[in-house]
């Protein structure tokens, strides 16, 4: 199956935001993807941290879920539509989601951010719990594709890589692909960005497909992006370093039955 990691460089303006993600849909599409996952926060990287609680929707109405809907329709596509900020309680606070539609257009699976990135390092500082609650489960879905093979999927959002018992948690579900769409900032891409990716699909004998923000925003933002899809065994099979792109790759069932097989790691586990 073909899937492809969309990279963006989103700015503080939802309308183009969508327009651009449109565009990268369709030219995924185009070339044959199944399954296209967009980053972390495609649809705004704002001014402030705020500026979430602003494009905030309820589950199942709004203008982004609206657009990720007839978008998959349009085009027979599954889609993954990154992160957008899903209302909870008074709306002082939202959830990070990442929603799954299938070809059809409906909504099949949601999933809401567990871990929130901090980090201060004296010259950047982020706190992601000043406007975001943490979700509490995992949540797998699985993809027909059509040569009939049957995909198990894991969903996580960045911050999330660095935590790896919920991807174990996955691996007992028996999943075949994790996805990770991601904002990492620059600083910590560039330290762990591919190694992280790397032991999650190693550890987990899966593949993993990881697009994400890659360059500088109109906030003064830089993310680090190098999306990409890695191999059970590890290795790197799809990359772009920066700016927007379409990070094309296939998912072979037999290889992955390969890895598990040569190497049945999972099968060995004691805890």
């Amino acid at each position: 199956m073909k899937v492809a990691a969309i990279q963006m460089v989103s700015d503080t303006h939802l309308p183009t935001n969508l327009e651009r993600a449109a565009a990268l849909l369709a030219e995924a599409a185009a070339s044959g993807a199944e399954l296209a996952v967009l980053p972390e926060y495609f649809c705004l990287l704002g001014q402030r941290d705020t500026d979430k609680l602003q494009i905030q929707e309820a589950l199942g109405a709004g203008p982004i879920q609206d657009f990720l809907a007839r978008t998959a329709r349009q085009l027979g596509l599954w889609i993954v539509g990154g992160t957008l900020p899903l209302t909870v309680g008074d709306g002082s606070r939202v959830r990070n989601s990442s929603l799954v539609f299938d070809p059809s257009g409906a909504c099949v699976a949601r999933y809401d951010k567990i871990h929130l990135f901090r980090f201060d390092n004296g010259q950047e500082r982020f706190d992601e719990s000043r406007v975001l609650e943490p979700g509490a489960e995992p949540v797998l879905f699985e993809l027909l594709a059509r040569d009939g093979q049957r995909w198990r999927i894991g969903l996580s959002i960045c911050y999330d890589l660095r935590f790896p018992e919920l991807y174990r948690s996955y691996a007992a579900q028996g999943v075949d692909l994790l996805l990770v769409p991601s904002a990492f900032t620059h600083t910590t891409g560039q330290a762990h960005w591919e190694l992280l990716l790397r032991a999650r699909a190693v550890e987990n004998l899966a593949y993993v497909l990881a697009p994400a923000q890659g360059g500088l925003h109109a906030n003064g933002r830089r993310t680090w992006g190098h999306s990409l899809l890695v191999d059970p065994w590890g290795t790197v099979l799809a990359e772009r370093a920066e700016g927007e792109a379409v990070v094309l790759g296939t998912l072979d069932a037999a290889r992955l039955a390969q890895c598990r097989s040569q190497l049945p790691a999972l099968e060995h586990r004691t805890l």
